[in-house]
């Protein structure tokens, strides 16, 4: 007897289930209530169909229910209603965020920006990124994703980055910010910050080459140090996974994948990792990982890879 799959509870695992068992009528309900719960879910599933599209790919999901005669015609158009209102709801955050950001990068590209005065800002894969020089003061807000920023040292011109709530204020110096749902983190190649949390007590991390520190969403504050030259090793190409987890690593890898990643299994997910991959070929790094804990990976297509320890 086969063991029933577990209820999904993310995005690509809905996508998963769905392409499957894409004639599944009471999978689509639960789909349709699962979309209808949560405005992140909505949102979660907006940026996969965005996905798809610049691909050229549709979403197998939801199509044969809305071109196979039903006589349940009423049921049918509120549930194509629900999902067009959830569609609507989430794809305002994403072209507020296109007419916000001065400098975007899509998914697997990289760009270098040069600032007014000579200052450089190395953009990772999905990252967005304003610039408000004044008369007074150099700055840049981090809207998404990670950046590394090569500071040309001003000393009556302050540099500050601005990544949520968490600000990071430089003379002259380089370092590494990363802006995720867990938080914010940073960490020094050379020269000295200070990262500082505004919607927390006030409470200011002093930072030199080596030093990182991590903060989350509801104040916490974790502090570490690496070899200097290790900090933004994305910028040469590679990724660098100490101490983190399967599921840290599958993450950091997802913005350079041309696709969708799948990660099944919590005990899998939260297995400790340490390695080198390299970034310009995320999927090999992905197997890698996979074939380090005894996991299985399937290709549904070159766009979408199932990572599964069952």
């Amino acid at each position: 007897m086969m063991t029933p799959l577990p209820i999904p509870e993310r995005a690509s695992e809905w996508l998963l289930a769905l392409t499957e068992a894409p004639d599944d009528r009471a999978l689509q309900r639960r789909f349709l209530a699962w979309l209808a719960a949560d405005p992140a879910h909505a949102r979660d599933w907006r940026e996969m169909e965005n996905t798809y599209r610049l691909m050229g790919m549709t979403m197998p999901v939801l199509r044969a229910q809305w071109d196979r005669p039903s006589r349940r015609r009423p049921l049918a158009l509120a549930a194509a209603l629900l999902v067009a209102a959830c569609v609507a709801l989430v794809a305002a955050p994403g072209l507020l965020l296109r007419f916000q950001a001065d400098s975007l990068t899509a998914m697997a590209e990289t760009r270098v920006l040069t600032l007014p005065d000579g200052s450089t800002v190395h953009m990772a894969p999905d990252s967005a990124v304003t610039v408000d020089y004044t008369a007074d003061q150099r700055r840049v807000r981090l809207l998404a994703g990670e950046a590394f920023f090569e500071v040309t040292p001003d000393a009556a011109h302050p540099f500050v980055v601005t990544a949520g709530s968490v600000e990071t204020m430089v003379l002259g110096t380089a370092f590494d910010v990363r802006r995720g749902a867990s938080g914010t983190w940073v960490g020094v190649q050379r020269g000295h910050v200070r990262v500082t949390d505004t919607a927390g007590p006030g409470r200011a991390e002093d930072l030199r080459a080596g030093d990182w520190v991590g903060m989350t969403p509801g104040g916490e504050a974790s502090r570490g140090r690496l070899p200097p030259e290790q900090v933004a090793a994305w910028t040469q190409g590679d990724l660098i996974v100490q101490g983190a987890t399967v599921a840290d690593a599958v993450a950091a890898l997802r913005p350079y994948f041309r696709g969708v990643v799948v990660l099944r299994g919590d005990i899998l997910a939260r297995q400790p990792l340490t390695g080198l991959y390299r970034l310009s070929d995320p999927a090999e790094a992905l197997r890698a990982i996979a074939e380090a804990q005894g996991a299985r990976v399937r290709d549904f297509s070159p766009w979408l890879l199932v990572i599964s320890g069952e």
